[in-house]
């Protein structure tokens, strides 16, 4: 018998229409003659279903359940595509772990922790994971420009605490710019992280538990024509993203093993997409990615093509270890 599969995809955040086209090519590619699809879109002011005419029928909170006419479709499986709040802060995978329905993302304690910054680095580092200096500010607090620039040194990034996609990020130069950068990361969430430039060069690493085994994909290379590595950059072709990675032997056998680390020690499943940048050849953390991009041009599913697995069965596989 086919398993119903639910596609989540929308959310709350700034990072909805990215969301929106990772779930329908999630629903694009999975085997529909192994699978029975289901489009939801979750939206602060509705939960519903969406059909191929797009008619919209409502999701019963209760169960997550529908009614089609007449009968009651609930889910054997969540396939979560929702980037940012609520389904990569965890606040979606407490919800089903509390219906016991299973999911492809990490559980709802992993998924709050990677999406808070600040708090995924001060876990990692008596680990020894290496990462930038920081400073963190919260709303309301009283800015000390000089601390902070004693502290992190310039150019220096301003950073939302808690967003993806390079919402609410600014690359700071002069200490005159660092008021502007604040209120603009303020507007994405009300806590702030700071942290210094590092020169090198960057990589994305995806990482999945497969047939329980955590692997590592083949490395990618991030290349900006812009300033960083920002939305423009990410969606708006102003990046190369080289796969694999042209980095030598150390760095490779390094950021693979840092990689692993992190996802085991944290006791991940589903997807990851890890952000480091080489000093030297050690691998510094920036920050890791719960629910990445699954678009056909995204940075996970280039790797997968890299290394020879086809978009349709890179889903399906999360399904299948979901369901086990």
């Amino acid at each position: 018998m086919k398993k119903n599969i639910a596609i989540i995809m929308g959310g709350y955040s700034s990072e909805y229409k990215i969301s929106l086209k990772s779930g329908n090519v999630v629903y694009d590619y999975l085997n529909k003659d192994k699978f029975n699809l289901y489009r939801i879109h979750i939206f602060k002011n509705k939960w519903v279903y969406v059909d191929d005419l797009d008619n919209e029928t409502p999701v019963d909170r209760n169960d997550f359940s529908i009614s089609l006419n007449g009968t009651s479709v609930k889910f054997d499986c969540v396939f979560n595509a929702i980037h940012g709040t609520p389904g990569e802060d965890g606040l979606m995978q407490a919800y089903f772990e509390l219906l016991g329905i299973c999911h492809t993302s990490c559980g709802f304690y992993q998924a709050a922790l990677t999406f808070n910054k600040r708090d995924l680095l001060s876990v990692l580092k008596p680990y020894g994971i290496k990462s930038a200096p920081s400073y963190y500010l919260n709303k309301g607090d009283a800015v000390n420009e000089s601390e902070i620039i004693n502290t992190v040194k310039l150019p220096c990034f301003v950073k939302a605490n808690k967003s993806g996609s390079s919402y609410g990020i600014t690359k700071v130069y002069k200490k005159e710019e660092l008021k502007s950068a604040i209120e603009t990361a303020y507007k994405e969430d009300d806590e702030i992280i700071i942290e210094g430039f590092l020169e090198g060069t960057e990589v994305s690493v995806g990482v999945l538990k497969l047939k329980g085994k955590t692997t590592v994909f083949p490395i990618t290379e991030i290349v900006t024509e812009n300033d960083f590595f920002d939305y423009e950059a990410k969606y708006g072709g102003k990046s190369q993203e080289i796969t694999p990675a042209r980095i030598n032997t150390e760095q490779l056998d390094k950021v693979t093993a840092a990689s692993k680390k992190i996802y085991d020690l944290l006791k991940m499943t589903g997807f990851s997409r890890s952000e480091f940048i080489f000093i030297g050849n050690e691998p510094y953390l920036l920050e890791i990615n719960t629910t990445p991009g699954l678009t056909t041009e995204s940075i996970l599913p280039q790797q997968a093509k890299a290394a020879g697995i086809e978009l349709g069965m890179l889903f399906e596989y999360t399904i299948t270890e979901a369901l086990s």
